[in-house]
């Protein structure tokens, strides 16, 4: 419960990242681009925070890889979601938080498996670290 907890946190964090480029951004360019350079700045965040904090692990090549498999799926659900809801009449504003209902969860069961194996630590696998 607390590692859910603690998800939800990082991932609100993260969507006001996002949320919060892709505000910013939209007043300059094309909204789709917006959306992704956002979901792009937050990645960044996300991975390094579900890691440390979340799920209270090293960073990895390895989880960078499951993390980033986790996050094309998540990034296909939010620009899809994202894109029929606009073309369907809901405000843009609106749009990301109504993703968002579908993408977090999505997101943390994936994210829990790729968390979960414990083994990769326990084997010593400093050589896949990503930070030192």
């Amino acid at each position: 419960m607390a590692q859910f907890f603690r998800f939800c946190v990082n991932g609100g964090v993260s969507a006001g990242i996002h949320y919060g480029v892709y505000v910013l951004m939209m007043q300059f360019i094309q909204i789709d681009i917006a959306y992704s350079i956002g979901y792009i700045v937050s990645f960044v965040y996300n991975f390094f925070l579900t890691c440390y904090w979340t799920f209270h692990a090293r960073p990895t090549w390895m989880r960078l890889v499951g993390f980033s498999g986790s996050h094309v799926v998540n990034y296909l659900i939010h620009v899809v979601l994202f894109h029929l809801l606009t073309v369907w009449g809901v405000h843009r504003l609106i749009a990301p938080v109504l993703v968002l209902m579908v993408a977090v969860p999505t997101n943390f069961l994936i994210l829990r498996y790729v968390y979960r194996t414990k083994q990769r630590d326990e084997k010593g696998d400093d050589t896949a670290s990503c930070v030192q």
